[in-house]
């Protein structure tokens, strides 16, 4: 089953490669210019996903796609790496796959020139693991010195 945190994470990467989320039944287009805030997700994006996930958005879904929001979010779907792109993509559990990646519209997409879309990291904490890993490797080469 897909989490909301999967789902939102599927739609924050899609639209860094500015992919819309369409919802009212088609009636508006919803296109954060930010998603992501240094460690965190915009305001706007979460301003966006609130919308996405409340009860008057009616349909909602991300374009080029046929499966909606809320489909998503039921037991019937989970989030895997597109084998193309290595994007996240909805796979039903049972029966059918999803028709398409929605990359299949993205002329330009896979493009490993340019940085990939990506979840929000808090760099304090990177940095932290990075210090205790070399901290670890000092310790472990002085022991094996003596």
């Amino acid at each position: 089953m897909a989490s909301k945190n999967e789902v939102k994470k599927y739609l924050a990467y899609w639209l860094q490669l500015g992919k819309k989320v369409i919802i009212n039944n088609g009636e508006e287009a919803l296109l954060p210019k930010s998603v992501i805030t240094g460690d965190r997700y915009s305001d706007e994006f979460e301003e966006c996903w609130q919308k996405i996930i409340s009860e008057e958005a009616g349909d909602c879904y991300l374009e080029g796609t046929a499966e909606t929001i809320s489909e998503l979010l039921t037991s019937a779907w989970a989030m895997y790496p597109c084998s193309r792109c290595t994007m996240p993509i909805p796979v039903r559990n049972l029966g059918m796959p999803a028709d398409s990646c929605p990359c299949n519209d993205l002329s330009d997409w896979p493009n490993t020139e340019v940085p990939l879309p990506r979840d929000p990291v808090n760099s304090q904490t990177q940095l932290k693991l990075i210090s205790d890993r070399i901290a670890k490797t000092h310790e472990l080469s002085h022991h094996s010195n003596s």
